[in-house]
């Protein structure tokens, strides 16, 4: 790091933050000022960029505790709002998984299935001040006797309610489409038949992980905005890829990188988490995520000014390719050319469709912008690194 022109800290970042000096720009600003002037001259203006984005995340959920009332209780098994929730932790600890169907939802038996409400509804209602129905069974001990309990709860009555995602923020993705002869019902949504749609997800320049394509700032211990309230970074996610194939730019061309986040549910905002159902999938969670990335130098300036025409998206077939587990990518196609409405595939122009709310990721963005220069939100030193180089 010794041969860097700029050289800062989190620790004088943070003495800036607290003086009200500090200087913030969201990602897409930070694009325009190190495309203008440099990275070096970037790195000297700008202490720290912000990130963000709002999509769906299927691999999250609430980790929760129902409390104890006389006669106390171990639970077996739980169900809210008949959403079955994994009791397998403890006495009253409990994990209700955001892709989780309400017990009586008929599914695909008649397909393609509505998914109507599930564990991401759940979350969302909980969120929204909206009572819910517990209903617990239990075997019976002779320190835990209860066998059954019923009743509405709201979250002001859980001890504790975090939202636990094992893995969220995804560094680049495929973008969907279907080669067969049929309307398929995937988690990027329908696809129509003949590659009549191409289906994306990431938030492009704003998306926090491609600000940081080798993981330089973010790691355990990254304090973030999640869902509206403060969250942290735990360390890397599940399917977290550590060496993927990258461009020059130093952006992964497939999906790679992933984060483990984890947030107090109490300090959270519904707009920032709602439940989704996706046609012929199954149930999933939106939930918006804010990274702050310090410009500590030069390097991590250049990076934070990544743009959409430097990220490159796989096309896949999901009609037949993915679902077989093939390889085989169609191509590749910048965000800057899905964003803009159509890209062409194996020649044919072809409309895209976000699962992304671009304009949402923005606002995620600007309200960690205005945390930061309002003083409120300190940024944190990564303890542990997520190795991705």
């Amino acid at each position: 790091m010794g041969s860097h022109q700029v050289n800062k800290t989190i620790a004088e970042i943070n003495d800036r933050i607290r003086k009200g000096k500090a200087v913030v720009l969201n990602a897409e600003e930070m694009t325009e000022l190190v495309r203008r002037d440099g990275k070096v001259k970037a790195a000297q203006q700008v202490d720290v960029v912000t990130t963000g984005t709002f999509s769906p995340m299927c691999s999250s959920g609430m980790l929760f505790n129902i409390g104890q009332q006389p006669p106390v209780m171990k639970v077996s098994r739980m169900w809210l709002n008949n959403v079955p929730c994994y009791s397998g932790l403890a006495a009253v600890d409990a994990y209700l998984g955001c892709t989780e169907p309400s017990e009586d939802d008929p599914l695909n038996k008649v397909p393609p299935g509505r998914f109507a409400y599930g564990g991401g509804h759940v979350i969302e209602d909980l969120l929204s001040g909206k009572a819910v129905h517990l209903r617990a069974e239990a075997y019976g001990t002779d320190c835990y006797p209860r066998k059954e309990l019923s009743k509405d709860i709201t979250l002001a009555d859980l001890p504790n309610a975090w939202l636990m995602n094992p893995r969220n923020c995804y560094q680049n993705y495929n973008a969907a489409v279907n080669m067969t002869s049929r309307t398929i019902y995937t988690y990027m949504g329908p696809l129509k038949p003949n590659c009549h749609n191409v289906n994306f997800a990431t938030a492009g320049k704003l998306s926090p992980a491609f600000n940081d394509p080798y993981f330089k700032t973010i790691g355990l211990g990254t304090k973030i905005f999640l869902g509206g309230g403060i969250g942290w970074v735990l360390g890397s996610g599940t399917q977290h890829v550590t060496k993927p194939a990258r461009n020059e730019r130093g952006i992964p061309t497939s999906p790679s990188g992933t984060l483990m986040l984890k947030g107090d549910m109490k300090g959270m905002n519904p707009r920032w988490v709602r439940g989704l159902s996706f046609v012929g999938y199954g149930c999933s969670l939106n939930v918006g995520v804010g990274i702050p990335i310090p410009i500590l130098n030069e390097e991590i300036a250049w990076f934070t000014g990544v743009d959409d025409s430097d990220i490159q998206m796989p096309l896949k077939d999901y009609g037949y390719d993915y679902p077989n587990g093939l390889p085989r990518v169609l191509g590749h196609a910048t965000f800057e050319e899905l964003k803009s409405g159509e890209v062409t595939v194996n020649g044919k122009l072809t409309p895209t469709v976000p699962l992304t709310s671009y304009t949402m990721s923005l606002e995620i963005a600007d309200e960690l912008k205005k945390w930061i220069e309002e003083g409120k939100f300190l940024l944190t030193e990564a303890q542990e690194d997520i190795i991705s180089i």
